[in-house]
């Protein structure tokens, strides 16, 4: 295992501060919560997690065939995954006011249905490939990830958000009282984005 603990660590709350920023996941998980509870949240987020597994996958394999002809690009990938970090944060920061629309894809009845609507949500998001592509070069060195490297960085990015979903869904009567409060929302949007932030700063450092 060639990975640092604090490229870990550093990479854990980068996942966590994505998760605590309100999106359709989040909405879909709770409105799936309140109409069947946890026992129809949890393929939802099954779903997310299998996707994050997928994103991340490709990523590491899709960068590092990149970096194998361009060897120099690695440095450059890092300031794209700072950029990215700053660029989300202000984002958030700046809408921090607007609604989120929920998607009634997301709250389909059953099981099955729960579970592909989570996996749909995370694979039809280019967001999603965006970020994984330019956030793993600004933590690990891709060219030198070993097998237990790349098992650990997936277990990361499934771990994490799957966790924070399902905890979410336990804990949905708070978490809809977050959101059915705009003052609480926008304050969440905006402690999201200044985290974001300081991410994105912290990465050119490391």
């Amino acid at each position: 295992m060639t990975l640092w603990f604090w490229d870990v660590l550093l990479y854990a709350g980068a996942l966590l501060v994505l998760f605590l920023t309100p999106g359709p996941v989040w909405v879909g998980l709770i409105a799936r919560s309140l109409s069947g509870g946890f026992q129809s949240a949890w393929p939802l987020a099954l779903g997310v997690a299998v996707g994050d597994v997928l994103w991340s996958l490709l990523a590491i394999f899709g960068v590092t065939w990149v970096l194998s002809i361009y060897g120099t690009f690695i440095e450059a990938l890092k300031w794209v995954a700072s950029g990215m970090f700053l660029t989300m944060g202000l984002l958030l920061i700046y809408n921090a006011n607007k609604i989120i629309n929920i998607d009634k894809r997301l709250t389909s009845p059953g099981m099955l249905a729960g579970f592909i609507a989570g996996l749909i949500v995370i694979l039809g998001n280019p967001k999603a490939i965006l970020f994984y592509a330019g956030i793993l070069p600004g933590f690990f060195d891709l060219t030198k990830l070993t097998a237990v490297d790349i098992a650990v960085i997936v277990t990361l990015s499934m771990v994490v958000p799957l966790f924070g979903n399902l905890v979410m869904a336990v804990f949905i009567d708070k978490v809809r009282k977050l959101l059915a409060n705009p003052n609480s929302l926008k304050l969440m949007n905006k402690l999201s984005g200044i985290l974001l932030i300081g991410v994105g700063l912290i990465i050119p450092l490391t």
